[in-house]
């Protein structure tokens, strides 16, 4: 179980693996997530099912080098096995027919909006998809972001591929040209879903967020995944991980997510030194 069918690196700093797990495969819906360790000394940290084979049985995972896991990860080879996989946890994604659906992925953000656009397609929406990053190196799943749109967008903030911009001047660009937008879905930094929502409820568009607050269990217990949505208390691991933009409390959400920036480096650090960190390339060109 949980064994590492596929790897491959797609981009500077992300990864993508396939791996299999039977059960989670069967169950998993758009917008949930799993929570894995990849050691038995590991920490619990949870990740979005970027896509799955029901038949073959496998999820794919994508992740960004950030802290001592994700970093711990990009390290372990096929044939090697995480030590533990929970799930799929979360509230599936709302999916219907809403006429013209506009999903916004940022950076990672694109490997969670994955399944959700494939999903509203399915479900008979005309989908366009505005995918950024900061420079054409950072972009990732376009090719399959583009199989699952009708219309798909492409911008980087340094203009080397694509609309030269912010995806939130892309999006306010299909705004002001007068296009029927009846629900957007924004995945990606905290700072890019609030500056969409900003831009949405300006022009009165439904949103939809996901949140990645600092999560432990993820079956609502702990209470560490704390989020504040239209003044009331949610948690971001049984009530979301999907809610109303236009209800969430960024600044909330971002002085939680920074509590243990200071012991996180620390344990970075501490990593870089070991055998496991010896073997990762960290920015800067240290190992």
């Amino acid at each position: 179980m949980f064994e590492i069918v596929e790897k491959e690196r797609i981009a500077p700093g992300v990864n993508r693996a396939v791996i299999n797990a039977p059960a989670i495969a069967r169950a998993h819906k758009p917008g949930q997530f799993i929570i894995l360790r990849t050691h038995e000394n590991g920490e619990r940290i949870p990740l979005t099912v970027a896509d799955k084979d029901a038949e073959k049985g496998t999820i794919t995972l994508i992740w960004q080098e950030v802290g001592v896991t994700t970093y711990y990860m990009s390290t372990m080879n096929v044939g090697e096995r995480l030590q533990d996989l929970c799930g799929p946890l979360g509230t599936p994604t709302h999916i219907e027919k809403f006429g013209t659906v506009v999903g916004v992925g940022g950076g990672i953000g694109v490997a969670p909006l994955y399944p959700i656009t494939k999903g509203m397609r399915e479900a008979g929406n005309h989908v366009i998809s505005i995918v950024g990053a900061r420079t054409e190196g950072l972009l990732i799943l376009t090719e399959e972001m583009r199989k699952v749109s009708d219309e798909i967008l492409i911008s980087t903030d340094d203009g080397s591929f694509g609309i030269h911009g912010f995806v939130t001047q892309v999006l306010q660009g299909l705004i002001d040209k007068g296009t029927k937008i009846d629900l957007c879905v924004a995945i990606g930094p905290v700072p890019m879903m609030r500056a969409v929502v900003n831009v949405t409820r300006a022009a009165n568009i439904p949103t939809v967020v996901s949140l990645n607050p600092i999560m432990v269990d993820g079956t609502g217990m702990c209470g560490a995944c704390r989020v504040e949505v239209g003044g009331k208390t949610k948690f971001g691991c049984v009530d979301g991980p999907e809610f109303d933009g236009l209800q969430v409390d960024f600044d909330l959400l971002t002085k939680r997510l920074a509590m243990y920036k200071g012991p996180e480096l620390i344990a970075l650090n501490k990593f870089r030194e070991s055998e496991r960190g010896c073997q990762c390339k960290f920015p800067g060109g240290a190992a």
